[in-house]
């Protein structure tokens, strides 16, 4: 995979002089592209619709990008980026915005939702835990929801803080534990058996877990309790259904379970949407928390 440094239409922030070739990784242990947790990951994400997910919680990605305050040229990088729910917003606010993704069919929709609305952004193919740009390159890192399904965690916090530049930011959202998105990772992987080594994402809603990966390579560490409103125009047996045709984890899971064990985890997830429920006349209306973290890099 080609390293390179990350566009910027004119010199952002702390820019470093002449241009010169990016400055190349040291060799890894092992070839991140055979790796086959990540190959599972891969898999993972490039089957479904995620966009039809991802307008559920629109709002609080244009909610994340605005608490940036984001300023006109500021080099961007939204690690996992799906199909653009920061991306996109964040390229509103002038910033330089690179994205990347691991699946080539989320890139597609991300490229396509961008072209719509007039924005030039770069996406990419890659994982975070390779990511394929030089030291330095950016001001600031996000994710949200998507670094915390890395296969390899540790890796992927050692890439965050080598292509954000020293002083720059990374903020991410992350699912917790406790909260109910928690409870749905659970009724999923409760039923099935992962691969072995695969990290459980949830730990990157804990708070000391996030301390020890990213270690003395960051300062000034904050973590934020926030919550999202999942907004979908059906019931909740219907977002059961959406789930269960376009978003890859959820479409993996029930293709591994027999007739009757898929059919005790539609009604083990409809039970958990409606219990949380907000909305009436056919809608859902879920309140979910999650964990914002925020860091300097050193």
């Amino acid at each position: 995979m080609t390293r390179h440094a990350a566009r910027r239409t004119h010199p952002a922030p702390l820019e470093r002089g002449p241009s010169r070739d990016p400055p190349r990784q040291p060799p890894r242990d092992r070839d991140d592209e055979d790796d086959p947790l990540v190959a599972h990951s891969r898999a993972t994400w490039s089957i479904g619709d995620f966009q039809r997910i991802a307008v559920g919680f629109a709002g609080e990605a244009s909610e994340f990008v605005r608490r940036l305050v984001l300023e006109s040229g500021t080099c961007v990088l939204d690690v996992a980026c799906r199909t653009g729910n920061l991306a996109i917003p964040a390229a509103r606010t002038g910033a330089v915005v690179t994205g990347i993704d691991i699946a080539p069919t989320l890139l597609d929709t991300a490229r396509r939702r961008a072209t719509d609305a007039g924005l030039t952004i770069q996406f990419d193919e890659g994982h975070p835990e390779a990511l394929p740009y030089a030291d330095g390159s950016f001001d600031l890192a996000i994710s949200m929801f998507g670094v915390m399904f890395s296969a390899r965690p540790e890796a992927a916090a050692r890439e965050l803080t080598r292509v954000v530049r020293p002083g720059g930011r990374i903020v991410l959202a992350n699912w917790i534990p406790a909260g109910f998105i928690g409870r749905l990772v659970v009724a999923h992987t409760s039923r099935l058996s992962v691969p072995p080594g695969m990290p459980n994402p949830l730990l990157w809603g804990d708070r000391d877990v996030v301390r020890e990966r990213f270690g003395k390579r960051v300062r000034h560490l904050t973590f934020t309790p926030r919550t999202l409103t999942f907004l979908y125009p059906m019931s909740p047996a219907g977002v059961v259904e959406l789930f269960r045709s376009c978003y890859g984890p959820t479409i993996r899971t029930f293709e591994a379970l027999d007739v009757d064990g898929r059919a005790e985890l539609a009604v083990e997830l409809t039970r958990l949407w409606t219990s949380r429920n907000r909305a009436s006349g056919g809608m859902t209306r879920v309140e979910a928390d999650y964990l914002e973290v925020s860091a300097q890099v050193v």
